[in-house]
């Protein structure tokens, strides 16, 4: 469990009642998540709204200290985004009568995971790709215990990264893209000889700002690579 003041950097001065009241929970990070998103100002996205869509599902485990995030590497056989790092998910299909069931029927596909293990929590803001995809994000919590089966048709592993140590922001180096579409940097972590980056460690990024007060932003003392 992180200690006393390892919470105190990722809760701002203005957090400290709702911390205290929380520090004694062992959910804290969870309990802040369901927060957040309890009072999100963000809708569900109607698929009718975009042209290009996917939904990606931010899976977060039940574990009472330090929820994890389940993470995907993608075969090294597709065509794209090969051997990447990347969140269940996938394209919406004229089936899906939301973007919410795109992700979960997605997850299942890809990871094994049923839906009805899923609390799904709420979704975050569209984010675009630069390949102009528009990704719809969700959240939502499965138990600790889950059992995934990667489909290696499409996957070459299924891996668990701690909350925390997205917090701690202990990243590589951030990556600056010079492009008119997408978004314009990212942080890049290793993990247990994975690399977190791209679109899915700044959509990452994101969410851990606004739901646990994170300082994961572009300055940062890590070495810089610019990509064209």
């Amino acid at each position: 469990m992180l200690d006393v003041s390892a919470k105190f950097r990722y809760f701002g001065s203005d957090d400290l009642a709702e911390f205290t009241a929380l520090q004694n929970q062992k959910d804290y990070m969870l309990a802040r998540v369901r927060s957040f998103l309890a009072a999100s100002p963000y809708p569900s996205p109607d698929p009718k709204d975009y042209d290009k869509r996917a939904a990606v599902l931010i899976a977060l485990t039940d574990h009472d200290d330090d929820p994890r995030i389940v993470l995907t590497k993608r075969a090294e056989h597709l065509n794209s985004h090969s051997g990447q790092v990347s969140l269940p998910g996938g394209k919406w299909d004229v089936e899906d009568a939301s973007l919410l069931q795109t992700a979960l029927r997605e997850s299942w596909e890809e990871v094994g995971l049923q839906p009805e293990l899923v609390e799904v929590l709420g979704a975050l803001p569209v984010v675009q790709t630069y390949q102009g995809v528009n990704v719809a994000p969700f959240v939502g919590v499965v138990p600790k215990d889950v059992e995934l089966v990667p489909n290696y048709q499409e996957l070459d592993a299924i891996f668990q990264v701690p909350v925390s140590f997205f917090l701690r922001d202990e990243r590589v180096r951030t990556d600056i893209f010079n492009r008119s579409v997408g978004h314009a940097w990212s942080p890049a972590y290793h993990f247990e000889g994975f690399e977190i980056w791209g679109f899915t460690a700044r959509l990452l990024a994101s969410f851990l700002n606004e739901a646990l007060g994170a300082d994961i932003h572009k300055e940062s003392r890590a070495p810089v690579m610019e990509w064209g």
